[in-house]
């Protein structure tokens, strides 16, 4: 813990706007896609979710769904039978637990997602072309510690978040994040 300054408290006000204009960026990005794919955002927050957890390498089911959105279970069926309709989604058996159900976007809705997001995926990996791993490292790691003071039920249980970085030879190095969650909670960053 560093102690409290003038310089300080500056420095940690100025991250916790970036963080808060970050949000607000998002948000209106997330309206935007709503608008592009005609959906709602709560199904553009659960395709999302999907993504990011099929990235983890996580299943996920209508429970997790329902924990994720803070929605009842009856509203969860619902918002599933909808994105299944829809062609977004698609249920299948869950692969280690026989009574319960795994929840997959689809090829068409991953394509869809990505075509409306991948403009934007791509001007942010621009501007981080700009820094120097090292900060990019230390943004990942102030990143993951304020996901984890907004939502400590969000890291996973499974151990360290790791970082993978590539460097210029395109070796990829894991190492742990300090306080981290999960195993399988990559903060993965593109580095050159």
């Amino acid at each position: 813990m560093h102690a409290s300054s003038p310089e300080r408290e500056a420095v940690e006000r100025a991250i916790l706007r970036a963080v808060r204009d970050f949000g607000d960026a998002h948000d209106r990005m997330s309206s935007g896609m709503k608008l592009g794919m005609d959906m709602n955002i709560t199904d553009i927050a659960t395709l999302r979710l999907l993504i990011i957890r099929e990235e983890q390498g996580r299943t996920v089911t209508p429970a997790d769904i329902a924990r994720h959105l803070r929605i009842s279970t009856a509203s969860t069926a619902k918002l599933i039978d909808r994105l299944t309709a829809s062609g977004h989604v698609r249920r299948e058996p869950h692969p280690t637990d026989r009574r319960a159900r795994s929840v997959l976007l689809t090829p068409a809705a991953k394509a869809e997602f990505f075509r409306l997001f991948g403009e934007r995926l791509s001007a942010m990996r621009t501007e981080l072309a700009a820094f120097a791993d090292e900060d990019l490292e230390a943004a990942a790691r102030v990143l993951d510690a304020l996901g984890r003071a907004l939502d400590p039920e969000g890291a996973g249980p499974d151990g360290p978040v790791r970082l993978r970085t590539a460097g210029l030879s395109g070796s990829v190095v894991e190492r742990p994040l300090p306080g981290g969650h999960g195993a399988g909670d990559h903060a993965e960053q593109r580095m050159r």
